[in-house]
């Protein structure tokens, strides 16, 4: 009776502190309590499948379908890896360079950074330039005097001593000057496509990923002209690309030391992942200079840097977790964190010193490089000069001059634009604008008026609108599906958008956003794998994805063939151009 009373009470009891004072461990997880929103748990398998997963292969249904014999269809699945995004890269290197010298003017910011570049890679600093030097420099075919008096520039050197070998090669004319941002330009389009295909383990979605950027008109745009914001991009790209291998390099060497078990099954061993050790990881070396080159090309690496830096951390935390480890932060703390900053940071710091080579090997004596004789003049004095050479201390008040130009550059500008509208190409840049009579300068004799020229740098529309779907879909697979993926996506997009809200008052232009442009492309061709379907779907579901799939592809594409005309130049009747004129605002 006792037993059963005392039974009685403690149910029917108001008084709920046994239950609020549930062990933790009863409590639903954070992850149980996602689950409403769409979230998730990672399968259990084969560590060595979670920790390198392997690479997706074509349906043999396809080849199948398309009539193809086995031993042929497994050729080419195994030469896709390469051969597709060469393909992509052909194409996207003939875009480029079709006409590359036209127009035969200096667009835009060319008419600091080729002269620049000129100047640099013959003086090793830059020099001032007579106004009228842009025309001498087109009718004379580059056949011009150097200036020597030393020019205040407000970027390092790295992106014109790149412009400036493309001049050295091709000679002092627009097609010279804008040779090496081509080949940039159409090399990264190959990096994007191996990146993305080993980011998401398929080759299609690679191609993919290469072939949108293929077809963006503001990385078409900055392909072919001699600006440094494309040679960020590249070194930004390069610097991804580097950690994505040095991931996966990284990972692999802890699935080779796990031990399989009496089922011939790897198992999470915490010894195994809490000491093995990943060596030097060359990788992340190269990581380190790509990423000197490209605070060497702009300020605006530095973020790059320290995101990428904090991403690769979260990267090892994941690999020792999903190895076994118990305390993954405090192993990546005492295995790997030292010398991922030392491969990163100093090394960074080394290039991009090692970058202005040419300015402190110039003359002190004033006749070398703006600023070069700063210490043994206006910085005389001091308690602590002997520390430091005079071509440091010369340096080093350069960069906080030109720290203090960035940050109180407010000049208005006709194309200046808040980054809040870049995402939506609110207000693109034109870097060239011309109104050609009938019949001159490719403008149709029967036009009746006047024809527009321009290069606009835009990025193509319907790619753009697409993106802002793409970043929420990689955000909510972040967030609630833990994919990894999306976060590196996510964090490339942030790293190059986000800072430039700290300058919102800046004078700062849509162009800017060519550096996360290739992120991107990952997201919508993410975002494109989602809509064709899992492999494993229905034939309906995958039907009718890979038909949605298409279309938006094919969307993008022609987007990109009927605004061709305001990204090469061409002379185009007034009334077309006013039809491409979509928003108020490009205008």
């Amino acid at each position: 009776m006792t037993s059963t009373a005392s039974s009685t009470d403690s149910t029917d009891s108001t008084d709920h502190r046994q239950q609020e004072q549930a062990p933790r461990d009863q409590r639903p997880s954070w992850r149980q309590r996602l689950r409403r929103f769409g979230y998730t748990a990672e399968p259990a398998g084969d560590v060595r499948e979670r920790l390198v997963p392997p690479f997706a292969e074509p349906s043999p249904r396809l080849w199948h379908a398309l009539g193809v014999p086995p031993t042929t269809a497994e050729r080419l699945t195994r030469w896709s890896g390469w051969g597709g995004p060469l393909l992509i890269t052909l194409v996207a290197g003939v875009l480029r360079f079709w006409n590359l010298g036209s127009p035969k003017a200096v667009i835009f910011d060319e008419t600091y950074y080729a002269k620049d570049a000129w100047a640099l890679v013959h003086r090793g600093f830059e020099v001032n330039w007579d106004k009228n030097a842009n025309d001498l420099i087109l009718s004379s075919g580059g056949h011009v005097t150097i200036p020597a008096d030393a020019a205040y520039v407000v970027h390092p050197p790295v992106g014109k001593y790149v412009i400036g070998l493309g001049e050295l090669l091709f000679g002092f004319d627009p097609f010279g000057w804008r040779f090496m941002t081509a080949l940039l330009g159409t090399l990264s389009v190959l990096m994007l496509c191996r990146i993305g295909r080993r980011l998401f383990r398929s080759t299609f979605l690679g191609c993919l990923a290469g072939a949108l950027m293929a077809v963006d008109g503001l990385h078409f745009v900055m392909s072919r002209a001699s600006l440094l914001d494309g040679v960020l991009m590249f070194f930004v790209l390069a610097t991804f690309g580097c950690l994505v291998v040095d991931r996966d390099k990284a990972r692999e060497r802890l699935a080779a030391a796990l031990p399989p078990d009496a089922d011939g099954r790897h198992r999470p061993d915490a010894h195994i992942a809490e000491t093995t050790r990943l060596g030097w990881r060359p990788w992340r070396w190269a990581a380190g200079v790509t990423l000197g080159l490209a605070i060497g090309t702009k300020w605006n690496g530095l973020y790059i840097m320290v995101a990428f830096c904090l991403m690769t951390v979260v990267w090892d935390v994941a690999s020792r977790r999903v190895a076994g480890a118990r305390r993954p932060y405090l192993t990546v703390l005492k295995r790997d964190t030292g010398l991922a900053f030392l491969a990163t940071v100093p090394v960074a710091l080394v290039t991009y010193v090692a970058s202005w080579t040419g300015w402190i090997l110039s003359a002190d004596d004033g006749s070398g490089g703006y600023y070069r004789g700063w210490a043994a003049t206006d910085g005389k004095g001091g308690s602590w000069t002997w520390l430091f050479p005079d071509w440091w201390r010369s340096l080093w008040h350069y960069e906080h001059e030109v720290y203090e130009f960035h940050t109180h550059l407010t000049s208005p500008h006709t194309y200046q634009s808040n980054p809040w509208s870049w995402i939506v190409l609110g207000r693109p840049v034109s870097y060239f604008y011309e109104s050609p009579a009938p019949g001159k300068d490719g403008c149709p004799v029967d036009a009746g008026e006047k024809c527009a020229r321009e290069v606009l740098a835009l990025g193509t529309p319907m790619l753009w609108w697409a993106a802002c779907f793409a970043i929420l879909f990689v955000l909510w697979r972040w967030l609630f599906r833990r994919d990894w993926r999306a976060g590196a996506i996510a964090c490339g997009i942030a790293a190059g958008y986000l800072p430039w809200f700290l300058y919102q008052e800046r004078t700062i232009f849509l162009f800017y956003a060519v550096v996360f442009l290739p992120f991107l492309c990952l997201a919508v061709a993410m975002m494109i794998g989602a809509i064709v379907g899992r492999p494993g779907s229905s034939d309906t579901r995958r039907v009718v994805g890979a038909t949605g799939a298409g279309v938006l592809v094919l969307l993008i594409a022609w987007n990109f063939i009927y605004f061709w005309p305001l990204y090469t130049g061409q002379a185009i009747p007034i009334d077309s151009w006013r039809s491409r004129m979509w928003l108020d605002t490009w205008v």
